[in-house]
């Protein structure tokens, strides 16, 4: 049997759960009306609102004493609006990206605060969504990086955001790259963030991620399941099988940049030939266009109409579209979404992509060919995807770190000690 503490905090978070739904449907109460209606004895309720107060999940204020007459007004109790947030940072290659989500868990779960201006510029202009980004170097050591987000984190809502109130923070770390600082310990990376930000961290791979994000608000809203690839630096991917992040025996799915697409290609990090991440990377495909060219470089040339330009971005699509082609015939996905830096730099890459994973699928009169669309939640996505991760349902609270937590951590995600 459960013993006498763990009922008592059991029944603590369902009494507190309580409070704040008389909270929202009635509006501000007194500790007085509080217990009026919710039934309890006055210690209870005086502890579980202190919790609730203490906590920062309730504001306790004192009505202006010059509408009420004469006596000290009573201390009226209100829900607090930021603790209805969740935050997500995204530690990319060269930038710290932070999103703050208002909203309870349906809201994020099912993608209902108004997608249709989630996607790119539109993002930052929404009421129930903040953000804040900060450009570094790609050789920015990971304290220097948790500095960032911190500070980023101090920008949004004015500075208002109550950390103590948040129950978790999403974070999403992209995988190493060939320029990135010594990869950090991943336990001690929750740690140090959990300890900054003085709440839990949630650890996830960041394409996983952005498609997780795009399957509650982007280009797969209302898919159940979902093959999302990143071409970017690395190239990765997810798979979302109904409506649950697919993450593998050892939490390492996802490799989809580490599929052979030309035998006997350019050699890889990993140690293979060919992989899908020589030819169909940012850094493959600028490397293809001309060595030393930077991306506003490439941009600049598909935007003119440049032959040399179109042709690597249809060369890198082809490869692409076949390997796709090939985990749809295994997996048999509803939707195919595709992400990267140059997936929106004109029509060429993803037509690519099509007419080649087409070319390349079985048919069958049975099953219709996949939809396949690119990514429309930009460079926030695996932020969002952060913040949305703490609101999925079934989650397991050993994949999380707290403050203070030093040893025995796991990261879900296969984001293991390096």
């Amino acid at each position: 049997m459960p013993n006498a503490t763990h009922n008592t905090t059991w029944a603590r978070g369902q009494y507190g759960d309580r409070m704040l739904r008389l909270l929202r449907e009635f509006g501000p109460l007194t500790r007085s009306e509080l217990g009026e209606l919710s039934g309890l004895s006055r210690t209870t309720l005086y502890e579980v609102v202190s919790r609730l107060v203490d906590s920062g999940q309730v504001i306790a204020a004192v009505p202006d004493s010059t509408r009420r007459g004469r006596g000290r007004p009573a201390e009226k109790l209100i829900p607090n609006p930021e603790a209805g947030r969740v935050l997500g940072i995204d530690f990319g290659r060269r930038a710290v990206r932070v999103v703050a989500v208002a909203g309870d868990r349906d809201d994020l779960r099912h993608g209902d605060l108004d997608r249709d201006v989630l996607g790119h510029d539109h993002l930052e202009r929404h009421d129930a969504i903040s953000t804040a980004s900060e450009a570094h170097s790609p050789t920015a050591q990971w304290p220097d990086r948790i500095v960032i987000a911190r500070r980023l984190v101090g920008t949004l809502t004015g500075g208002r955001l109550r950390l103590d109130a948040l129950n978790a923070v999403g974070v999403a770390v992209t995988g190493p790259a060939t320029d990135a600082p010594a990869p950090l310990d991943r336990r001690a990376m929750a740690v140090m963030m959990g300890r900054s930000l003085g709440t839990r961290v949630r650890i996830d791979n960041a394409a996983r991620l952005a498609a997780l994000a795009e399957t509650v608000w982007g280009a797969a809203h209302g898919q159940r399941d979902v093959l999302y690839l990143e071409l970017s630096d690395p190239v990765g991917g997810a798979l979302v099988s109904g409506g649950v992040l697919h993450r593998g025996a050892h939490g390492r799915s996802g490799e989809f940049g580490h599929i052979t697409a030309e035998p006997g290609g350019a050699k890889c990090p990993c140690g293979g030939r060919g992989c899908l991440q020589t030819v169909a990377s940012t850094t493959a495909m600028l490397d293809a266009y001309r060595p030393g060219a930077d991306l506003p470089d490439l941009l600049a040339a598909l935007g003119s109409g440049d032959p040399a330009a179109h042709a690597v971005l249809r060369r890198a699509g082809t490869y692409v579209g076949r390997v796709l082609a090939g985990l749809v015939n295994a997996l048999e996905p509803g939707i195919v979404v595709v992400g990267g830096e140059l997936v929106t730099a004109g029509p060429t890459l993803m037509e690519s992509v099509r007419r080649e994973l087409l070319a390349n699928v079985v048919r069958c009169r049975s099953r219709p060919s996949p939809l396949v669309r690119p990514a429309e939640l930009g460079d926030h996505a695996a932020a969002l995807g952060a913040a949305s991760l703490l609101r999925q349902p079934g989650r397991d609270p050993s994949h999380s770190a707290g403050k203070g937590l030093d040893a025995g951590v796991r990261m879900s995600g296969g984001l293991r000690a390096n």
